[in-house]
């Protein structure tokens, strides 16, 4: 299959509109999980390009967050429930907002010139998968349209993961 991801659009909610079909297409009637999310790393990184500074995915993995297909410099490779702001994520099993990092009790600093954060959960039937982690170097870079659209692409990924992860 060929494909072609396109971003024309100025306002972060017109690029995330944009966006969503693009993804529903890399991933439709496409099994495998890596694939699905190494193209969805690329596809938001392409509409948040001036937001984002790392992008990626961490995937529960007996009782643990391990790095996945990402955007960005290296990262830390793992992280324990509850501990930063992906960790927190897992345990309170919602959507985290972070506007300042230096601020948040336990942040991980896997990248110095990291200001602001959002980290969404990967949820199906209340079990979490793994998470969706959007750094920027701008504080206070992340809102609720980000959370709002984060969380349908979530939604859509949560639709393509084999039945047999967690």
């Amino acid at each position: 299959m060929e494909t072609f991801v396109s971003i024309r659009s100025l306002s972060r909610k017109e690029r995330y509109e944009e966006i969503i079909p693009q993804i529903t297409a890399l991933i439709e009637g496409e099994a495998d999980l890596i694939a699905n999310l190494a193209n969805t790393t690329a596809a938001l990184k392409m509409a948040l390009k001036d937001e984002a500074s790392w992008l990626g995915f961490y995937l529960n993995k007996e009782n643990e967050l391990v790095l996945g297909p990402f955007q960005g410099k290296p990262a830390c490779v793992r992280i324990e429930m509850g501990r930063g702001v992906c960790g927190t994520a897992v345990l309170k099993k919602q959507t985290i907002i972070v506007p300042d990092v230096s601020k948040f009790p336990g942040h991980i600093y896997c990248d110095p010139d990291s200001k602001s954060e959002i980290v969404v959960p990967l949820l199906r039937q209340n079990a979490v998968l793994g998470v969706l982690d959007v750094d920027s170097s701008i504080l206070g870079s992340f809102d609720d349209t980000d959370k709002h659209y984060l969380e349908r692409i979530a939604a859509l990924l949560v639709e393509v993961f084999p039945q047999s992860v967690h």
